[in-house]
């Protein structure tokens, strides 16, 4: 579920976390970072939950339409099939899921008068009133639950909502997007604890991850003293927390992660300085990084096997 990116950007706040509280030891550094993978889970989890309840609010529709004095044609014709459809209901019907939201306390989180406010919000999207007076096939009430999560990230309400309990819910976005289609496209699930398959793997989390994070911690002195040798006019306390912790991680990553090409390691660390530090770190990283680059093929220091010998 969680890509290398995701994962870069965990370590880099966890260790920001680190440079600005100096209580915190290695144990507690590290319980903070795996705290953040079940974050993303639990964001993943959560986000599934208000997409069933909010779907959930076509049935008041209904209610509310047939109670009429005089309805339309529309009304006579609705069915909550955003609710009723076999993959909420699939969603809705597996108890591992439920199970998990239940723990998770997922109903405490919410007022359910708010899923009420976003649905009939989205009632009024052409998009759906359209939906509501055709028949439509599995692929068409796949392609309007997925409209009704596109509106969702757009609505103010939805966005405090995740926002208040999730501070990933930015920096996990994307990944959260993917995932719900992936979600939605394979249901009906036959296996009962099929969630389980989108837990964050091991390869990214722990062997990739976690293991960056311990070496930064542990040469974190050594990397100080290789990154001053190309600053220049640079005083090393006048580079920026985030830079430094980049540059720390992005050094690792070329000796240590073998399989990890260095172009990919200097794009995914620039990418990292235009989203998360200042106007000028992307090309400050850039180029700090080029040079140590050089400086370290230069003694042999970079050795890349199997994929990481590729370039691209």
């Amino acid at each position: 579920m969680l890509s290398r990116r995701n994962v870069r950007v965990k370590v880099m706040q966890v260790l920001y976390a680190q440079n600005r509280d100096e209580t915190l030891d290695e144990k507690l550094v590290l319980q903070t970072y795996w705290r953040k993978i079940e974050d993303s889970f639990e964001l993943l989890l959560f986000s599934l939950y208000n997409l069933i309840h909010i779907t959930r609010s076509a049935v008041d529709d209904e209610e509310k339409r047939k109670s009429k004095h005089l309805p339309s044609e529309v009304d006579k014709q609705f069915t909550p099939k955003l609710w009723s459809n076999t993959m909420i209901q699939a969603l809705v019907k597996n108890k591992v899921l439920l199970n998990r939201f239940d723990k998770l306390g997922f109903t405490q989180k919410v007022d359910k008068d708010h899923f009420r406010t976003i649905y009939f919000e989205f009632a009024k999207e052409a998009v759906y009133t359209d939906f509501l007076t055709k028949e439509t096939s599995h692929d068409e009430n796949l392609e309007m639950l997925l409209e009704l999560f596109r509106f969702c990230r757009r609505n103010e309400l939805y966005n405090e909502i995740i926002e208040d309990h999730y501070a990933n819910w930015e920096d996990d976005k994307s990944l959260i997007i993917g995932t719900i289609k992936k979600v939605l496209k394979s249901m009906p699930a036959e296996n009962e604890s099929f969630i389980m398959e989108y837990y964050p793997e091991d390869e990214t989390t722990r062997e990739y991850g976690e293991f960056l994070l311990k070496l930064v911690l542990k040469n974190e002195d050594a990397l100080l003293e290789q990154i001053k040798t190309v600053l220049e006019n640079w005083d090393a306390e006048r580079v920026a927390v985030l830079d430094m912790i980049m540059l720390k991680m992005a050094i690792t990553e070329f000796i240590h992660c073998v399989t990890i090409p260095t172009k990919v390691t200097l794009n995914e660390y620039v990418e990292l300085a235009k989203n998360y530090s200042t106007s000028k770190s992307k090309e400050f990283i850039n180029g700090i990084l080029d040079k140590l680059l050089h400086q370290m093929n230069a003694k042999g220091m970079v050795v890349k096997e199997g994929r990481g010998l590729l370039d691209e």
